[in-house]
């Protein structure tokens, strides 16, 4: 055991290891993966312990901003300064919280009020708050002149307001508007740069997911598969396409998500890929890409994991390697037990989250012979 970095451990819903030493945080993650997968050769990479997280979505409360506590979803914990995030993003906290005292927050359980969350982002030298609104409360209109006022005073680079229905539990939205800066932000892996809405995913943890690209990188640098394509499946914004190109005939990326697509070929030009393209369908649909062989696929599913119709089409497609990048390990077991026609090759753990119960892990499977 270890003492808790965090004043407000075991009241705030965010952290629930604090208090387990981490080399043992480490061993019980790996032992969790390991008996999900049913394969015990699993490789762990870790870095920073705290000061990590470049994303949080805080509450607006009766106390200012917070974070919910545990085990209720409408009581709040004040969160002064969050341990696992990084000092950019608690300093933005800081300033948030200063300058939107006593503001008409949002009571979840009433369902009535204006201010929702503060989404604050902070990826290498690039910054963003989204101020999200009650779009049904009657200060709507007083609350985005006077987000107005903080974006002329802020060193925040980008500030949107964004609108939720008062029904829904969500901090992202396709209503927004931007009042300063851009509602795209910038990152990099590598030597390669990447844009991303602020309303889309991103890591939270860069410098493991730095890991996790050479990582991935390696196990897709075989000779073999220099006339290969890749597919870039949930691709989002293009990462692993973009960076494995080089390596590959061709990389296509395949997202849903029209906005991350968008996203995807401005980077695909800003990188000066020539054998990189998007197309924009669901996974489950998979059928309907005319892909020859020899192929490589690479695939990054959200929690829930893959459709039925996804496993169904990835096991009659038979690529010659399939990467699964995950982060929930129950639903990637699950997921091994259809791709009846792959054995694991190897395994790895990446620890994304330190201080949380969640991780990121890469799969190697390969064709069973």
């Amino acid at each position: 055991m270890t003492e808790p970095l965090c004043p407000n451990f075991g009241s705030c819903g965010g952290c629930s290891f604090q208090d387990i030493d981490y080399s043992e945080q480490l061993e019980n993650k790996k032992r969790c993966l390991s008996e999900a997968i049913r394969y015990n050769n699993v490789q762990v990479f870790s870095g920073q312990e705290y000061n990590y997280r470049n994303r949080m979505d805080f509450v607006f409360h009766a106390g200012g901003l917070g974070l919910r506590e545990r085990g209720s979803w409408y009581k709040m914990v004040n969160i002064e300064h969050c341990p696992i995030s990084n000092n950019k993003l608690n300093d933005i906290l800081t300033e948030i919280r200063e300058f939107f005292k006593d503001v008409f927050y949002f009571d979840v359980k009433k369902q009535f009020g204006t201010y929702c969350y503060a989404v604050i982002r902070t990826p290498d030298n690039d910054s963003s708050v989204s101020i999200v609104l009650n779009k049904k409360s009657k200060k709507k209109d007083e609350a985005v002149e006077y987000i107005k006022e903080f974006a002329k005073i802020t060193s925040i680079n980008n500030v949107i307001v964004t609108y939720i229905p008062h029904n829904r539990n969500v901090s992202v939205s396709d209503e927004y508007d931007v009042i300063k800066g851009s509602d795209m932000l910038r990152s990099k892996y590598l030597e390669y740069s990447f844009h991303f809405p602020v309303q889309g995913f991103f890591q939270v943890n860069q410098k493991i997911a730095k890991k996790v690209h050479i990582y991935c990188q390696k196990l897709l640098s075989s000779p073999d598969f220099k006339n290969a394509k890749l597919l870039d499946l949930y691709g989002g914004v293009g990462t692993f396409g973009i960076i494995n190109s080089p390596q590959f005939k061709e990389a296509i990326i395949v997202e849903n998500f029209e906005s991350a697509i968008l996203a995807a070929e401005k980077n695909i030009t800003e990188n000066k890929i020539d054998n990189a393209r998007t197309v924009v369908l669901d996974a489950r649909n998979l059928k309907d890409m005319d892909l020859s062989r020899p192929l490589c696929i690479i695939l990054d599913p959200p929690r829930s994991g893959m459709h039925p119709k996804t496993v169904k089409h990835l096991n009659e497609l038979k690529p010659e390697v399939l990467i699964y990048v995950s982060c929930n390990p129950k639903h990637l077991g699950n997921d091994l037990l259809t791709l009846n026609s792959y054995n694991i090759k190897s395994a790895a753990l990446f620890d994304m989250f330190p201080q949380t119960p969640h991780m990121e892990t890469v799969i190697e499977l390969v064709k069973d012979k």
